[in-house]
């Protein structure tokens, strides 16, 4: 069974970090069959020169932000069939203008072929038996749509933590609350979340949107507790994740998630209170609660 790994980039990710985050994934000990690296709006001469570097002849597909997943899946057979010579190991998906990581990931899970898509962030590092032990899994486990594992926080030389997400019947009731997987950690298969409703434009929340999704639509969701990437987590992290508009967005997904049938009344109350306390506090009181709900797990 064939593996993609999905990846998305834009001009304002490091170009060192991107060439570390894809030696750890063409280092795997089980290799991919294919990268899909998403192009999100223009890249920077030096992240050209990264990619550039990954595939002579990469497979390029050019596309618009109101394609559908058939539509895409199109145009990259079209590509395919052009006779122009294509690297087995890289797909690119271009967008010209940046339509943010929603959408790039929606179009990202059209463009991939193979029925397992491992999710990978570009500035990150895959531990070298992650996709082996994560297919493993999958294989042994065909009940399970999506699979998720434990990552270790570090922020230059130093190691910050590492966060583990339960699994098994613990991940639903985990799933009321916070985000059930390890987004860059995630394997899935590319058939049940296209049938879940891929990604959605959704800023700062577009996984935890889906898996909602998928779980109220009756797809299980697991993790493992091995450590399956090094996640980068700068002071930025904290930054990313207050203010008004991510806020708003935070209490709308509460209201879907109790529309979906995810959260009971009495959980939506809490699920909210405990968004607003996290979201609306001061950075420094922020920073104290996440490190916290890490410890605790």
């Amino acid at each position: 069974m064939g593996i993609s790994v999905l990846i998305s980039v834009y001009s304002g990710a490091n170009p060192a970090h991107l060439r570390i985050a894809l030696d750890s994934i063409v280092g795997q000990t089980l290799l991919p069959d294919e990268i899909v690296l998403m192009q999100d709006g223009p890249l920077t001469p030096e992240q050209e020169e990264v990619v550039a570097g990954y595939g002579e002849s990469p497979c390029v597909v050019d596309l618009s932000v109101d394609e559908d997943a058939a539509s895409i899946a199109s145009r990259r057979d079209r590509v395919l069939a052009s006779g122009s010579p294509v690297s087995p190991q890289l797909v690119i998906g271009r967008f010209a203008q940046n339509v943010q990581l929603g959408r790039a990931l929606a179009a990202g899970v059209a463009l991939c072929r193979n029925p397992y898509i491992a999710r990978m962030d570009a500035d990150d590092i895959a531990v070298p038996d992650r996709l082996a032990k994560e297919l493993a899994f999958m294989e042994a486990h065909p009940d399970v749509s999506v699979l998720g594992g434990a990552i270790e926080e570090f922020d230059g030389d130093v190691t910050k933590g590492t966060k583990t997400i339960p699994g098994g019947d613990d991940l639903r009731s985990y799933a009321k609350f916070r985000c059930p997987v390890n987004h860059m950690t995630v394997m899935m298969r590319r058939a049940d979340i296209l049938a879940a409703g891929n990604y959605h434009h959704f800023p700062g929340l577009e996984d935890y949107e889906l898996w909602s999704r998928v779980l109220a639509q009756g797809f299980v969701l697991d993790n493992i507790p091995d450590v399956l990437v090094r996640a980068r987590c700068d002071s930025g992290f904290y930054d990313r994740r207050g203010g008004d508009d991510y806020g708003r967005r935070y209490l709308a997904l509460r209201r879907m998630q109790r529309e979906w049938g995810l959260l009971n009344p009495a959980e939506y109350l809490q699920a909210c209170a405990a968004t607003a306390a996290m979201v609306y506090a001061p950075r420094s009181l922020r920073k104290a609660f996440y490190k916290i709900l890490r410890r605790r797990g």
